[in-house]
């Protein structure tokens, strides 16, 4: 078993493709519209489906906002050069929640950020001690 992928809904379609693409470094993989349902899906990731876990958008054609409830905490992404990560996303207008410092009681460089509906993403710094022994 693994983790194929996981859902987020957002409201602008193209403006988290963007993000998640541009920003991120996502490769859009695939997208379709369900017209009769009056969605669209869209996977976006770092490599094939077939290898890799993957981000699903879902964009519902008539929701407008949704509540991110307290349930979901984050995603988490590993990153080659956390400080130049969050200096792009920062010069792009996107919100870092936690500039990058090491974990409280660890030595791990994390950041938090921000997607354009309000999702949170913590930043790995792939360099850092802790994660290199996993």
């Amino acid at each position: 078993m693994r983790i194929l992928h996981t859902m987020l809904r957002v409201t602008d379609l193209e403006k988290s493709i963007w993000f998640y693409s541009k920003i991120l470094g996502m490769k859009l993989l695939r997208q379709k519209d369900y017209p009769s349902g009056r969605f669209t899906l869209v996977f976006l990731g770092y490599g094939s489906e077939e290898e890799n876990s993957v981000l699903e958008l879902t964009h519902n054609w008539d929701k407008k906002d949704y509540d991110l409830g307290t349930g979901f905490g984050h995603i988490a992404l590993g990153v080659q050069d956390i400080y130049k990560t969050c200096s792009t996303i920062e010069n792009n207008g996107y919100k870092i929640h936690r500039k990058p410092g090491p974990m409280k009681h660890g030595t791990t460089i994390i950041a938090f950020i921000e997607d354009p509906d309000g999702y949170k993403i913590e930043l790995i710094d792939l360099s850092s001690k802790e994660t290199k022994k996993s």
